[in-house]
């Protein structure tokens, strides 16, 4: 089963996405990525969550941003919302809103606009807790990122 179920509530946001399964496959966190709208496909979304054995799920959506909140809705698993970027709200201050802004007792954790980098690895803080090999796998991506850091000071 996957430990970290992605979705995101259009086709749209697979650049986003594509961020977030880097980072998991580099990690060795076994992950699934859907398309599936709260507005448009409420059926798949529920069947995606309660069929899916999931650890953590990240859930990426624009413009009013609903898909994060119905899958906490859904799930006492933790859910990570990514909130997105679009052509048609350049400023996308409603979809980091409707993430950030839940109602009490139905948490989501958030990350800024368009960080499905961050939500994986936010998701693998949260598996890292109960599984060493996912601990151990962040410490060297850490440790990669420290090396490259101290590496650019290099001007060769």
């Amino acid at each position: 089963m996957a430990k970290v179920v992605i979705m995101m509530g259009s086709a749209s946001d697979r650049p986003v996405t594509d961020k977030s399964e880097k980072i998991l496959e580099k990690l060795g966190i076994e992950n699934e990525c859907y398309v599936a709208s709260a507005h448009r496909t409420p059926d798949k979304v529920r069947e995606l969550i309660e069929t899916s054995g999931a650890d953590v799920f990240i859930a990426v959506a624009g413009l009013s941003a609903a898909l994060p909140g119905v899958v906490a809705a859904h799930t006492l698993k933790p859910v990570i919302g990514v909130p997105c970027t679009s052509s048609s709200s350049p400023g996308s201050l409603d979809s980091l809103l409707s993430v950030v802004q839940m109602p009490p007792g139905i948490p989501v954790a958030a990350v800024g606009l368009n960080r499905g980098d961050n939500a994986a690895l936010l998701a693998a803080e949260m598996i890292a807790l109960s599984d060493e090999d996912v601990e151990n796998s962040l410490k060297a991506y850490r440790e990669e990122m420290a090396q490259k850091v101290l590496d650019s000071n290099n001007r060769d």
